[in-house]
Parts: structure tokens; C-alpha cells; sequence
């Protein structure tokens, strides 16, 4: 017995061995540091501190609001069912490292209708099946464990199924990550834009009734024979201009609220909602960039990347010990007797090993090409990686660059805005006293009303880089959390 188990587990001992190709994280396919120059801030040189959504997203209603969605967006559930699924995934590949042991019991009873003989013996009872008695009846009690077509994994095939299943469940975490981290992004964009719009429905509704007021007075200056026709009517497509746009902004505030309700995944309290892009837009804060864009590696999506790049490499090990013969063991130990008193004595213990060895001669060279494919999947998914890495530096690099420049157009668009204004006053007034046509008057009004715009643009602008920024480099800590649930226990690579 003993001497029949010493060559098994020496087989056993070499399943430690792989075919698959050693892993060696790709160099950074971009630049070792963020673009410089005009476009980009000095602050691009800091080292880029751990951060949470609370600490750039300050506004407490916001805040309130991303709690919601992180319980009831739909997307997060799904992204959790994935993470579970995969889990599940890579526990059932690998249990095939280990021996599937089935046990069983069984009794069974003949009656031949003849005396005396039945299976070469007489009388008595013996282990195995013989006849009781003698009568022709014969009883069997049995119990086996076995072991079904266990792989000895000489070659390292199942080791590599397994490695490739776990860095499938680690990608597959993630690619959750990327999920949340998107929807915290979207959220902060959509309550910045619902502020923006409550902003130009406001500024519609003060130039609609000052417009309003534009066509009162040319009327009466009209009736008294002062004004010309042209003035009314000039003064009417500033009103209808305004109240035009009183209706569209009045849309997109009711369809603002939808977009915020459906990442949230439940109805949005409404005194969680920002009354203008003024209010709204300092509390998201600024989050310096790091000098290393080898901070990158740490996005979820280029995380994801690497590890389905590493299941990949995995793959390539599986199919090259698939080339090599297969060693399977089948073994079972048992107990038998014709009395169940007498089941689990020494004498009645049997057993058997069946060791075998299967070998591909011939599949018309599938198996080279299981090889080809896999290393073909592997170089596929290390272009990926790299695009990934690169997409992320772009991204960055752009929102670096529209971060250096936004506060000076921000100022610039406020001197405008309130130049734009003094000048409109000005005119009403000199109209209004008869110094000035109404053209004039209307032509500084007009100008108002499109400063007035464009600075709300531009703020929207200012704050969405922010959370552009935030989004694009990938760092949120706490947002770097898996669903509830047994875990792995074999360590990340």
C-alpha cells in the first residue's frame, strides 16, 4: 500500500509546475510627465494626494445625493452580480487543483429461490457476497469514498486555468470600480447642470420681463407718435427671443431632474438641488494632478486592462501543457460485507488505484494552434492595456489643459458680463430720456443677454473640469470597495 502511494505523490508534488509565460508589467506607453507650457498649471507638479469624492465634492446635498445612488443605481447592482459571478468562477476552476472525494452506502438484497450455493459458496456468510443461511438469500452492505478522474496537474494546465479565472474575477472588481467611479463623476455633472440651467431659465425670465417692459414703453411712445414702428417691433423679437428661451431652459430643468433620478435609482429630494451655477460651482474643489503619470496605473480601467492582460498571459500556459499528456487518477476505497454488523471491520476493506495517462497523437495540429490563439488573445490584450494607459493620458493631459486656462477666460467673461451691463443701463436710460435711438438700446440689451449666457457656460465649464479632472484620474479610495461576501483567499499579484 504504502509503496503504491510513494510514486503518486511524487506526481502529485510536481503539479507546482507552469508553461505560462512570466509576467512582466509593460513599460508606460506615454510620456514619464504631464504635457507643460502655457496651457497648464504649476500645480500639475504636485504629487497627487489620496482623495474621496467628499473631498472634491464639498456641497453636502451632492454629497447626500452620490450616498443615495451608491445604494440604488442599477448599473452598481449589476456591476456587483458581475463581481459575484466571477467570483463564483474562479472557486469552481479552482477546486480542480484539489481531488473531488464521493462517498456512498449501499444495501442490497437477493432471493434466488434456490438452497445452499450462490456465488461459488456454501453456507456461513462471507465478505462480499455470499449466501445466508441456506435459503438462496443473499445481503450486501457496502461503503466506498472515491476519487473520479482527479488530473494530476504535471504540466501546470489547471494551475494556469486557475490564475487565468482569478485575475478574471480581479478585472471583472475592477471594471466595478470603473462603474462607480463614472456614476459619482456623472452625478456631480448633472446636479452642475441643473444649476447652470436654473441659472439661464432665471436669466431668460428677467430679460423676458425687462423685455416685456421694452415693448410697454415703445408702444406708448409709438401711440403718441415718439417712436417708430420698427422700435416695436424690434422690441418684440427681444420678448419673443426671451420667451423662447424660457421655454427650453424650462425643459431642460424638468429633464435634468430625470437624468439625476435615473443615475440616483430613486427620486431626488428637490432640496438637494443647487438654485444656480453660482452657488454650485465653488463647492467642487480643486484636485491637483501628479508630476508621475504613473499615477495612471491605478484607474480602475487600466487595472482592468492589466489583469485581463495577465489572464491572458495565464492562458498561454494552459495551452501549451495541453500539448503534453494528461495523468488522471481514479482510485476507490471501500468497505463490503453481508452482515452490517460486521461492515467496518479490517477484513472488510478493499481498494483500488487506477492511475492513466492520455496523449494527443493527432488533432491535425490544434494544438499548436490553441497555443497560437492564446498568444495571439495575449498580444490583443496588451495592445489594449497600452491604449488604455494611453487613452488615460490624453484624457488627463487635455483636462490639464483646460484647467489652465478656464480662470482667465472665467475672468475675462466676468469684466464682460458686468461691462455689458453698465452699458445696457446706460442706454435705457439716454432711450429713455431721448438722447439715444432704440437701437441702440436694444443692441446693448441683446449684448447683455449673451454675456449673461456665456458666463454661465463658462462657470459650467470651470466646474465640470473639475469633476472631468477628478474622473480622469481614477483615484478615489473611497470608491475602492468590493460587494459584501466571501473573498479569495489567494493574495492579489
Amino acid at each position: 500500500m504504502i509503496r503504491k502511494t510513494i510514486p503518486l505523490i511524487a506526481l502529485t508534488s510536481l503539479a507546482a509546475c507552469s508553461m505560462a509565460p512570466k509576467y512582466v508589467r509593460p513599460d508606460l506607453p506615454v510620456p514619464p510627465s504631464w504635457p507643460v507650457g502655457d496651457a497648464y498649471l504649476k500645480q500639475s507638479e504636485a504629487a497627487l494626494p489620496s482623495v474621496s469624492y467628499r473631498d472634491i465634492f464639498r456641497d453636502p446635498r451632492l454629497q447626500k445625493i452620490v450616498e443615495q445612488a451608491l445604494v440604488n443605481n442599477r448599473d452598481l447592482r449589476i456591476a456587483a452580480a458581475n463581481i459575484a459571478t466571477a467570483r463564483a468562477q474562479y472557486r469552481i476552476q479552482r477546486a480542480a487543483l484539489l481531488p473531488e472525494v464521493d462517498g456512498g452506502l449501499s444495501f442490497s438484497h437477493r432471493d434466488n429461490g434456490t438452497s445452499g450455493v450462490s456465488s461459488g459458496s456454501t453456507g456461513g456468510s462471507t465478505s462480499g457476497g455470499t449466501t445466508t443461511g441456506g435459503s438462496g438469500v443473499r445481503d450486501t452492505y457496502s461503503a466506498s469514498l472515491g476519487i473520479t478522474a482527479f488530473e494530476i496537474d504535471l504540466f501546470g494546465r489547471v494551475r494556469s486555468l486557475t490564475t487565468a479565472a482569478q485575475n478574471s474575477y480581479f478585472a471583472t472588481e475592477s471594471a466595478a470600480r470603473a462603474t462607480r467611479l463614472t456614476l459619482v463623476g456623472d452625478i456631480a455633472s448633472a446636479w452642475l447642470n441643473y444649476a447652470s440651467d436654473q441659472s439661464l431659465l432665471k436669466i431668460a425670465r428677467d430679460t423676458a420681463d425687462n423685455a416685456q417692459r421694452s415693448v410697454t414703453l415703445t408702444k406708448a411712445r409709438l401711440d403718441g407718435g415718439v417712436a417708430p414702428r420698427t422700435d416695436l417691433d424690434q422690441a418684440q423679437i427681444v420678448q419673443q427671443t426671451a420667451l423662447s428661451d424660457l421655454a427650453t431652459q424650462t425643459t431642460a430643468v424638468a429633464q435634468d431632474i430625470n437624468a439625476l433620478q435615473l443615475l440616483v435609482g430613486a427620486p431626488v429630494d428637490p432640496t438637494l438641488l443647487p438654485a444656480s451655477i453660482d452657488e454650485a460651482a465653488p463647492t467642487i474643489a480643486e484636485l491637483p494632478a501628479g508630476l508621475d503619470s504613473g499615477i495612471l496605473l491605478r484607474r480602475p480601467d487600466v487595472v482592468q486592462a492589466e489583469y485581463t492582460l495577465r489572464a491572458a498571459n495565464a492562458q498561454i500556459g494552459a495551452a501549451r501543457a495541453a500539448l503534453f499528456p494528461r495523468i488522471s487518477l481514479t482510485a476507490l476505497a471501500g468497505l463490503a460485507s453481508t452482515s452490517l454488523s460486521s461492515l467496518f471491520t479490517g477484513g472488510a476493506f478493499n481498494y483500488s488505484v487506477a492511475p492513466s495517462a492520455s496523449y494527443p497523437i493527432f488533432r491535425a495540429g490544434a494544438g499548436r494552434a490553441g497555443v497560437a490563439q492564446s498568444q495571439a488573445q495575449r498580444d490583443a490584450a496588451l495592445a489594449s492595456y497600452e491604449k488604455s494607459i494611453q487613452t488615460a493620458f490624453s484624457e488627463v493631459a487635455n483636462a490639464l489643459a483646460r484647467r489652465g486656462t478656464i480662470g482667465n477666460q472665467l475672468a475675462a467673461q466676468e469684466a464682460l458680463t458686468k461691462s455689458a451691463g453698465d452699458n445696457y443701463r446706460l442706454s435705457e436710460a439716454r432711450y429713455r430720456g431721448g438722447i439715444d435711438t432704440f437701437l441702440q438700446s436694444l443692441v446693448a440689451q441683446r449684448s447683455l443677454y449673451s454675456a449673461q449666457r456665456t458666463l454661465v457656460t463658462t462657470q459650467l465649464t470651470g466646474a465640470t473640469n473639475l469633476v472631468t479632472l477628478y474622473r480622469a484620474l481614477g483615484g478615489d479610495a473611497a470608491l475602492d470597495v468590493t460587494p459584501a461576501g466571501p473573498q479569495p483567499v489567494t493574495p492579489r499579484p
